[in-house]
């Protein structure tokens, strides 16, 4: 991966609101930031698949197996959900490469540093998804 400066590298950098929206030091900063994420999960998933791999015996106490098949399905749920995510981080990292990482899906705006820090996946400024949430209440309500 190619560096865009030589302080887009700096592990100390932190994104601020006072420089140009997703300049070259931002995005490399996000590039590293989702790249890390995905690289702990499938970490994390290598691990699971290890351990349950390796956790094949069969329990002759009933409550235990039910504990270990409960914990055994607990864990390919949230699998299941981290592989979902890895797609999300690998569409972040597609709309870095494009030029669109950092705007709302919905407005078009800038949808804040913090926010991108907090949830580099987003794809909705605060105040798209805070519309975005009301409409799902109010239409699960009806």
């Amino acid at each position: 991966m190619p560096k865009a400066d030589a302080s887009a590298g700096d592990p100390d950098y932190r994104p601020s609101e006072d420089e140009t929206f997703m300049n070259q030091r931002q995005l490399e900063y996000f590039r590293r930031k989702l790249l890390a994420w995905k690289d702990e999960i499938l970490r994390e998933s290598r691990e699971t698949v290890v351990h349950l791999q390796s956790e094949t015996e069969n329990h002759p106490d009933l409550a235990d197996r039910a504990t270990s098949e409960a914990d055994r399905s607990l864990e390919l749920r949230t699998r299941d959900r981290q592989r979902k995510l890895i797609s999300k981080i690998d569409e972040a990292l597609r709309r870095i490469d494009e030029g669109s990482y950092g705007y709302c899906a919905e407005t078009g705006e800038p949808i804040g540093i913090a926010r991108l820090d907090a949830r580099p996946i987003a794809t909705l400024s605060l105040d798209a998804q805070e519309r975005h949430e009301r409409r799902e209440r109010i239409h699960r309500d009806d």
